[in-house]
C-alpha cells in the first residue's frame, strides 16, 4: 500500500511539472518564480496581461518544499547497481497504470509537440519528455522567399522566428537552396503578405479555398497574417491614445513582445503608462535594456523613457547602461537632454535632490554653449531651493543672453530675497504685464521697495509708475506701504488717503485701518478716530483702545496675508517728530487727480516683506482641467506648459481658449503656438489653418511655413511620392538655407526616382559634412547602379 501511495504521487508530482513546463510564463506568474539564477523581467508575464494585475504569487507556496518532494520521488532508489542512474529519472510516468485517472492527461500532452510560448514571454526549456517527440516539419518558404527578394531584416527575423518555435532546427547556409515552392498563387500571397496588403491576402485565400476545397494554406502564413492584423491593430489604437486597446491587443499576440518588434514594446510600454501602471511600463523599458542589443533602439528607448517617467525610475534604467568599446558610456550621447529635463523636473518638485552629477553636467552645458535655456533650469533650480546666491547668478546669465519674462522673473525674486527691491522692481517693469505670475513678482518688488530699510531716493518717475501699477491692480500691500511711506515723511494727509484707498480695496484690512485712525489721532480728527473705533469694535483691540498716539514709537505688526499669496509685513511706525523741529526739504509727484504723495530724503526705518517663490507657471499643468474656463492669458500659459512636457494635443485646446482673447499679443501668441502644437502632433494642414488665425510678424511666419513645409515634405517622402517632396523642399530652400538631414531626404527622393546623378551629387555633399546618414545613402547608390561590385 505504501508503494502504491509513493507511485501515485509521483505521478501527480510529475504530471503537474510536464504541465508547467509546457507554460513556464504561466508557472512563473501563480508562484512568483524566475529562472534559476536569473530574474526574469516583468514583461516575460506579458502574454498574461491584464487591464488590472493580480497578485504578484500565492504566499502559502513553499517552493523549496516542493522541490524536496520532487527530488524524492524521481531520485532512483539506493541499489547497488547503478549501471543506468538516469534511467529511472527519465521514466516519470512509470507509475501511470496505479493512477490512470490522473496521469493520463499528461502522458496524452507528451505524445504531442509542446506548444511553443513566443520569446519575450518565456523560452520553455526542453525537457526529457518532449526531446523524445517527433520533430515537426519546418515550414521553410517563408525564409526562401524572403531571400530571394533580398529582405535582409525580414529573413533574419524569419531565422530567429523559426529557432524559438524548434529549437533543434539550423538554418540553412543558403536560404536560396531551400527548394522553391512551385505554387505560383502561394508566392502571389508571400507577396501580398511581404507589400503589407492584408486584407488583400485574407480574399486570396479564401477565394482559393473557395475553389480549391482540398487546399489548406499553410500554417506559417496564417500565424503571420494573424500577428501582422494584430500589429496594425495596437498601433492604430496606439495612435488613437487608446491605451486599454493596446494592452488588450498586446496581450493576445504575445508574439510582438520581442526585441525585433521594438516599436511595438515602446507602444506598450506608454500604454502601460498611461493608464497609471507606470511600474510596468518601466518593466517594458527594462526588458528591452536587459535582452535587446541594437544601440540605436537601445538609446532610443531611454529617451523615449525620460518622456514618460520620474526621475527616479529613469535611475533604475541607466543603471542598466553597457559599456562602450572605447571606454566611454552607452547613453553619453543623450546624457546631456536628460540632465536638462531631469533639472527640470527638479524645478517642479523642491524636495526632488537631483544627482550632483547631472547639476555639473548643467552647469558645464551652460557655460560652454551658452544657451540661456540652460541657465534658466538652474536658476529656477537653485531658487526653489532657496540657494538665492546661485539663483542670481543664473538668472543674470540667462537675461545676458535673452532677457526674457521667465529670467527677468526668477532674477527678481532672487533680488527680493537678499533685500534689494529696487533692482527687482526695475527688472520687472516691462515684463509686469507678460503673466498673472509677472505682475504678482512685480507688485511683491514695489511693496518691499516702498517698506525698505533704509529707505531708497527714489526718483519721481519710478514713484510715480509704482503709484501708476497700485491704483490700476488695486494691489492693497503696496497701497498700505505707501500710507506708511507718506507717515514717515510727517505727510498725514497724503498718508490718509492711502490708507482710505487701502480700506476701500479691503474692507477687512486690520493694519490699514490701523494706519488710518492713528493718522487721523494725530491731525486731531476724533470723530474719524470713533468712527473707526465703533466700526472695528470686538475685531481689534488697539484700535478700540487707541488713546493718545503722541508718544507712538516704532512697532512691527502682524503681516497680513496679500493676494496672490504675497505675505506683506507691515512696517514699523516712525516716531512722532517735536512740533518744534523743522522738517526737511520736500519734493512733491502727482499720482492722480486730487492725491498726491510728499517724500523726502530721509525717512525712518521700515520692516520689509517677502515675495513667494512657487515654482514657474509653465510648470504647473500636471492636472487635467477644462481650458474653456481658463481666462485667456492663463490658457496661453497652460498651452506652453503642454508644449513643454509633450501634450501637442492638449494645447492645442488651450491655445484656442486664448484665442478668445481681447489682447492682440494673447491672440498672436495663441495663433504661434497652436500651429507649433499642430506640426508636433503631424498635422501640418491644420498647422497652417491656424497660422492664420491671427496676424504675425514677418520672423515668426517665416518660422511656421519654413516647419510647414518641412513636415509636409516629410509626410510626403513617407507616402512615397518623391516628387511632391521635392517640391515642399525646394519651396522651403527659397525661404531658409536646407538642413543636413533634409539634403539627405532630397537626395533619397532623388534616388527613389532614378535619379542617380541628382542623389549622389547631394548624398556626396552631405558626407562632406560627417553625416552617417549621407555615407549610407552612397552606399545605396552604389548597391543600385553597382551591383556586381558591391560584396
Amino acid at each position: 500500500m505504501k508503494s502504491s501511495l509513493v507511485a501515485v504521487s509521483a505521478a501527480v508530482v510529475v504530471a503537474t511539472l510536464v504541465t508547467g513546463l509546457k507554460d513556464r510564463a504561466a508557472l512563473q506568474e501563480k508562484f512568483g518564480l524566475g529562472a534559476a539564477g536569473k530574474p526574469s523581467p516583468e514583461l516575460m508575464m506579458m502574454g498574461r496581461i491584464k487591464p488590472t494585475d493580480g497578485p504578484a504569487g500565492d504566499p502559502e507556496f513553499n517552493a523549496q518544499l516542493v522541490a524536496d518532494k520532487i527530488e524524492a520521488i524521481t531520485s532512483p532508489p539506493p541499489t547497488p547497481d547503478r549501471s543506468e542512474p538516469d534511467a529511472a529519472a527519465s521514466q516519470p510516468a512509470a507509475p501511470q497504470p496505479a493512477a490512470p485517472h490522473t496521469a493520463a492527461p499528461p502522458a496524452q500532452t507528451v505524445a504531442q509537440p509542446a506548444p511553443v510560448t513566443p520569446p519575450i514571454v518565456s523560452k520553455p526549456p526542453a525537457t526529457q519528455q518532449t526531446a523524445a517527440a517527433p520533430q515537426p516539419a519546418v515550414d521553410e518558404s517563408a525564409l526562401r522567399y524572403f531571400a530571394s527578394r533580398g529582405d535582409k531584416v525580414r529573413l533574419q527575423a524569419e531565422i530567429s522566428r523559426l529557432q524559438a518555435l524548434y529549437p533543434n532546427w539550423v538554418p540553412p547556409a543558403d536560404p536560396l537552396a531551400v527548394p522553391q515552392n512551385g505554387d505560383k498563387q502561394l508566392e502571389a500571397m508571400w507577396q501580398l503578405y511581404s507589400d503589407g496588403r492584408y486584407a488583400e491576402l485574407r480574399k486570396a485565400v479564401a477565394d482559393r479555398q473557395a475553389t480549391d476545397a482540398g487546399w489548406q494554406p499553410p500554417t506559417d502564413l496564417l500565424d503571420r497574417l494573424d500577428v501582422a492584423e494584430a500589429r496594425a491593430r495596437l498601433v492604430n489604437a496606439s495612435d488613437l491614445k487608446q491605451y486599454a486597446t493596446v494592452v488588450d491587443t498586446a496581450a493576445a499576440t504575445p508574439s510582438l513582445l520581442t526585441c525585433s518588434e521594438i516599436d511595438i514594446l515602446w507602444r506598450v510600454a506608454e500604454a502601460f503608462i498611461q493608464t497609471e501602471r507606470a511600474q510596468r511600463g518601466q518593466d517594458a523599458y527594462t526588458y528591452v535594456l536587459k535582452n535587446c542589443t541594437n544601440p540605436a533602439e537601445r538609446q532610443a528607448t531611454v529617451e523615449k523613457a525620460s518622456t514618460l517617467l520620474a526621475y527616479q525610475p529613469m535611475q533604475a534604467l541607466l543603471a542598466l547602461e553597457r559599456p562602450a568599446a572605447d571606454g566611454s558610456r552607452e547613453f553619453d550621447a543623450i546624457r546631456d537632454n536628460l540632465a536638462r529635463r531631469f533639472v527640470a523636473e527638479g524645478n517642479d518638485d523642491p524636495n526632488l535632490a537631483i544627482a550632483p552629477d547631472y547639476i555639473a553636467r548643467l552647469e558645464k552645458l551652460a557655460g560652454t554653449e551658452g544657451l540661456a535655456s540652460d541657465a534658466l533650469l538652474l536658476g529656477w533650480y537653485q531658487l526653489r531651493r532657496n540657494n538665492d546666491a546661485d539663483a542670481e547668478k543664473w538668472f543674470r546669465a540667462a537675461r545676458a543672453k535673452q532677457d526674457s519674462a521667465a529670467a527677468s522673473q526668477g532674477l527678481a525674486l532672487a533680488l527680493i530675497a537678499r533685500k534689494a527691491p529696487e533692482e527687482a522692481e526695475d527688472v520687472m517693469f516691462r515684463w509686469r504685464a507678460d503673466s498673472d505670475d509677472a505682475t504678482s513678482t512685480y507688485l511683491a518688488a514695489t511693496a518691499n521697495l516702498m517698506a525698505l530699510q533704509p529707505p531708497a531716493d527714489l526718483a519721481e518717475d519710478v514713484l510715480h509708475r509704482i503709484a501708476t501699477e497700485v491704483i490700476a491692480r488695486k494691489y492693497v500691500p503696496t497701497a498700505q506701504q505707501f500710507g506708511w511711506y507718506a507717515r514717515s515723511l510727517n505727510q498725514f494727509q497724503t498718508a490718509a488717503r492711502w490708507f482710505e484707498t487701502a480700506l476701500a480695496w479691503k474692507p477687512d484690512d486690520e493694519p490699514s485701518a490701523y494706519g488710518l485712525v492713528i493718522t487721523r489721532e494725530q491731525l486731531s480728527d476724533r470723530k474719524g478716530v470713533l468712527d473707526l473705533q465703533r466700526a472695528w469694535a470686538g475685531r481689534s483691540s488697539r484700535i478700540t483702545n487707541l488713546e493718545d498716539t503722541s508718544s507712538l514709537t516704532p512697532n512691527a505688526l502682524t503681516p497680513p496675508l496679500a493676494k496672490g499669496g504675497l505675505a506683506a509685513q507691515q512696517p514699523a511706525q516712525p516716531a512722532q517728530r517735536p512740533p518744534t523741529e523743522p522738517l526737511p526739504a520736500e519734493r512733491r509727484i502727482t499720482l492722480q487727480p486730487g492725491a498726491e504723495v510728499v517724500v523726502r530724503a530721509a525717512r525712518p526705518a521700515m520692516e520689509t516683506m517677502t515675495a513667494p517663490r512657487g515654482p514657474r507657471q509653465t510648470r504647473g499643468c500636471s492636472t487635467t482641467v477644462d481650458a474653456g474656463q481658463l481666462k485667456p492669458a492663463d490658457a496661453l500659459s497652460r498651452g506652453w506648459c503642454l508644449m513643454d512636457i509633450n501634450r501637442p494635443m492638449e494645447a492645442i485646446s488651450a491655445f484656442e481658449a486664448a484665442l478668445q482673447s481681447p489682447v492682440r499679443k494673447i491672440r498672436e501668441d495663441a495663433a504661434y503656438g497652436q500651429s507649433l502644437a499642430y506640426l508636433r502632433a503631424g498635422l501640418s494642414t491644420n498647422a497652417a489653418v491656424a497660422a492664420t488665425k491671427a496676424p504675425q510678424n514677418r520672423q515668426r511666419a517665416a518660422e511656421l511655413q519654413v516647419a510647414i513645409l518641412a513636415d509636409r515634405a516629410l509626410a510626403a517622402f513617407d507616402a512615397g511620392r518623391y516628387r511632391e517632396t521635392l517640391i515642399y523642399l525646394d519651396q522651403r530652400a527659397q525661404l531658409q538655407q536646407e538642413r543636413i538631414d533634409l539634403m539627405v531626404l532630397r537626395a533619397y527622393s532623388y534616388l527613389n526616382l532614378k535619379m542617380y546623378g541628382d542623389a549622389t551629387r547631394i548624398f556626396e555633399a552631405a558626407a562632406a559634412t560627417g553625416s552617417r546618414d549621407a555615407a549610407r545613402g552612397l552606399a545605396d547608390v552604389r548597391n543600385v547602379t553597382h551591383p556586381d561590385t558591391n560584396n
